[in-house]
């Protein structure tokens, strides 16, 4: 059976358990189903945040989280794969980004996932700007997030 992701880029918010939900349903087959779930935080490193605001150009971004999802579906044997990202102005607490693999087997759940949000957070075309009591500034890579991307590479 063919395996199809659900890609899906949002201003909106979404229902995490809803999604869960929504990809396991009826299914016999899935043994394990892995989320993870970016939230907003307020604060970075003890000073408040107000929000965050994501852009992206839509085209890209759709297209780039596809072709990562094909490489998840093609590595691991998931039985589906949701991957929501929003974008716009998001406070604290609300969610950013929602990634879910199903599959017959938890370690394959885990690491698809785990390859997914590594991806997201180094390599997806979006630009995040915080804004704080100091005013707005644009959020910079990190040198831990790379590396942790970096050891899914084939060599």
């Amino acid at each position: 059976m063919s395996v199809t992701a659900t890609i899906r880029i949002q201003q909106a918010d979404f229902d995490v358990a809803q999604e869960i939900a929504a990809l396991s349903k009826g299914r016999s087959d899935v043994g394990a189903v892995v989320s993870f779930s970016g939230i907003c935080r307020g604060s970075e490193q003890g000073e408040p945040i107000a929000a965050l605001t994501l852009e992206h150009y839509p085209e890209m971004a759709e297209a780039e989280i596809s072709r990562h999802a094909d490489e998840a579906l093609a590595r691991w044997p998931l039985q589906g794969l949701t991957i929501i990202h929003r974008f716009g102005r998001i406070a604290p607490g609300e969610n950013i980004v929602l990634v879910v693999t199903a599959s017959a087997h938890r370690q394959a759940a885990f690491e698809a996932a785990e390859f997914l949000m590594d991806y997201l957070k180094t390599n997806a075309p979006f630009w995040k700007r915080e804004e704080s009591a100091r005013g707005t500034n644009w959020i910079e890579a990190r040198d831990h997030d790379d590396a942790a991307a970096a050891r899914w590479t084939k060599s």
